[in-house]
């Protein structure tokens, strides 16, 4: 009878810690909802043809299996290139996503973008598009230069912001 009710708890200790280790649940959530990968701290560097386009760090980087995002939190941190390579701006934001497809990142939440030459773009919502090199926004945003205070609805700049568009534009600015 000993030996029975020992064989009994063995099963149940082995049966009980399959069940523990169930890849689909964890804490009671579904596999969808835990990221596939994860790291803490990384940087991530984007280059064509060699030249270097951005440099991404994120106190917080995750992905899943059925996404085609990269989610940042954490803080946000990005410094943009030049067509030669060198430094032109940065990127500060609390946290945004990267889609995997196109490398386009979406910066949400106290984002401030400051360029090389003075200008400074502070936003809640902002996408930088990997392809056209050029950063927009639809949100509320204010815009500072050397020259000039402006604020309006939406905007759209090159990621060195020397060249930008302001719409529903509100400010003042000098004449040079």
């Amino acid at each position: 009878m000993k030996q029975m009710f020992f064989a009994v708890l063995l099963i149940a200790s082995f049966s009980g810690c399959a069940e523990k280790i169930k890849p689909s649940v964890l804490g009671g959530l579904p596999s969808a909802a835990i990221p596939s990968q994860e790291s803490w701290g990384s940087t991530v560097e984007f280059s064509d043809s060699g030249v270097t386009k951005a440099i991404l760090k994120a106190g917080h980087i995750f992905a899943f299996d059925n996404s085609r995002q990269t989610f940042l939190d954490n803080g946000v941190h990005v410094d943009f290139f030049d067509a030669l390579g060198r430094h032109s701006s940065v990127l500060t934001s609390q946290r945004g996503s990267v889609d995997e497809a196109s490398n386009n990142l979406e910066a949400v939440g106290n984002v401030v973008v400051k360029s090389d030459s003075g200008v400074i773009v502070v936003t809640d919502k902002l996408i930088w598009d990997n392809a056209r090199q050029k950063i927009y926004s639809d949100a509320f945003v204010k815009i500072t230069s050397p020259t000039e205070q402006l604020q309006g609805q939406g905007f759209e700049s090159d990621q060195n912001l020397k060249n930008y568009r302001i719409f529903k534009v509100t400010g003042s600015a000098q004449a040079k």
